[in-house]
């Protein structure tokens, strides 16, 4: 594609491009990925070669947060809330959804580890979801530092496109639990509930993935795209109507922590 991105990885081999998320480092929330993954889906649409995407992680890390300490600095939250930082992770969750909802290609997650935050809801945006049965999935904005599973000790809107997704994909009680308590499930749980299409275990992922891959490519290249547009409306409404109310709020989320000062938890 002719481009570089820290945050993520581009290859393409035939009528397939795979997107590998490089693990998370820097600034909590990985601004820099919630942009370049715009870049990418952007450069990928009008590329009429690639017919099917594969979106993975790194190693047994599909994408996870750092841990507590790293939202313990405030030069690191404080970045959300100055003018450069809030349009690249802000707009960029806008554009990775807005994209991933109406580009004509499906995209597979490929879910080899624990996705929390940004992940989660990536893994909810695909078209086809297959996840390693032991990956936990799970979306940590409320989860107040009481789960293990990286981010703040402190409460925050769940913004990166959890609040407009999961709600498409489990009854309101249970999505509102998921997204209210931060309840983690595994890749089986969710096979087993109905809500993604496989589970399998990790040795297994890569077979998996490749099967329906090779499925979408046997299907009419114009009668899939089209499919998935039309498939996929109710989708781009449930993005259009709350992606950026949740991405707002979060943003204000942040301009409160930096008028606050040094102490995060006075939001709890």
């Amino acid at each position: 594609m002719g481009k570089e991105y820290g945050s993520c990885t581009v290859s393409i081999e035939g009528a397939v491009a795979s997107i590998r998320i490089v693990p998370t480092t820097g600034v909590p929330g990985g601004a820099d990925l919630h942009w370049d993954l715009g870049e990418v889906l952007s450069d990928l649409r009008g590329d009429t070669s690639v017919r099917v995407i594969v979106l993975t992680g790194t190693g047994e890390e599909f994408y996870v947060l750092p841990g507590k300490e790293a939202f313990a600095e405030p030069e690191r939250w404080r970045r959300r809330a100055d003018p450069d930082g809030a349009w690249k992770t802000f707009m960029g969750i806008v554009r990775v959804h807005e994209l991933m909802a109406a580009i004509e290609k499906p995209i597979v997650a490929k879910v080899n580890g624990n996705a929390t935050f940004f992940g989660c809801s990536l893994v909810f945006a695909s078209d086809l979801i297959v996840a390693a049965e032991d990956a936990l999935i799970l979306d940590g904005h409320l989860a107040m530092g009481e789960l293990p599973y990286g981010g703040p000790e402190f409460g925050l809107v769940t913004g990166d496109g959890g609040s407009s997704l999961v709600p498409l994909f489990m009854s309101p009680a249970k999505a509102k639990e998921f997204l209210m308590l931060s309840k983690p499930y595994s890749g089986r749980e969710l096979a087993d509930a109905g809500v993604i299409n496989y589970a399998v275990p990790r040795e297994q992922l890569d077979a998996k993935v490749d099967e329906l891959v090779q499925a979408l490519l046997r299907r009419s290249a114009y009668a899939l795209a089209w499919t998935k547009r039309t498939a996929n409306r109710l989708v781009a409404q449930a993005v259009n109507t709350t992606i950026d109310a949740s991405v707002a709020y979060e943003m204000i989320n942040f301009l409160q922590l930096a008028r606050l000062g040094s102490d995060p938890k006075t939001l709890a």
